[in-house]
């Protein structure tokens, strides 16, 4: 008897999320297992959305996408995300994964990246964009901002112009820039209802960060 669609989706985690595994390093903690597991959580909510979407297609692609990380100063740091969708493509053929899904699975993950600068032309691949960008926002999005900036040598904020006024923004010099030059950015960039009415909260919160952390840095 062929599984329900809960019961495929029971089925088919744990086998991506150890494909996810085997590929993942142990030295990127902003693109570990965990930040999958958030990923699919983000997506679930937009599913409930979204019931023309093909969950299985979302779960697979939000345990994938990361399969081909290259760093963010990376030169070809805008090409991970096509490579990852080839890898997942490749892996999930070998694992019998429904043939007739893998395109959008690919798809998916070949449009999920920022830097890629690709349009999501599926349901399925808008929310597993926007289930990502969700998770670069709010509490943990600010940790993984900072951490990230700590491995590639930025510093915390300008020391006399930490808000940039009198100054051009430059979020590869300092953290505190990437809230204004790119995060503030993400919640126009979302493609689903429930992906900007997130994104917008959780910006909110950045904000509010951004403005206590610049009274404090001032002294004020």
């Amino acid at each position: 008897m062929p599984l329900n669609p809960s019961e495929l989706l029971h089925a088919w985690q744990p086998r991506l999320e150890a494909l996810a595994r085997a590929a993942s390093g142990a030295d990127d903690g902003a693109h570990d297992i965990n930040h999958l597991h958030r990923v699919w959580g983000n997506a679930r909510r937009l599913l409930a959305d979204h019931p023309e979407a093909d969950a299985l297609v979302v779960l697979a692609a939000c345990y994938l996408h990361d399969l081909v990380n290259l760093p963010k100063n990376h030169p070809e740091r805008h090409l991970a995300s096509r490579q990852a969708a080839q890898l997942a493509r490749a892996q999930l053929a070998e694992l019998a994964f429904p043939a007739a899904l893998l395109p959008g699975v690919a798809h998916a993950i070949a449009t999920h990246s920022f830097s890629a600068g690709l349009a999501p032309e599926t349901i399925e691949a808008r929310i597993v964009q926007d289930a990502d960008r969700l998770d670069a926002l709010g509490a943990v999005g600010l940790a993984r901002m900072f951490y990230t900036a700590g491995r590639m040598g930025s510093a915390l904020a300008h020391d006399t112009d930490p808000a940039g006024l009198h100054r051009a923004l430059d979020d590869k010099a300092y953290s505190l820039d990437h809230i204004a030059v790119k995060l503030a950015t993400l919640p126009g960039t979302m493609t689903t209802s429930a992906g900007r009415r997130l994104g917008e909260a959780r910006l909110r919160q950045l904000d509010a960060f951004r403005a206590e952390f610049i009274a404090e840095w001032r002294g004020d």
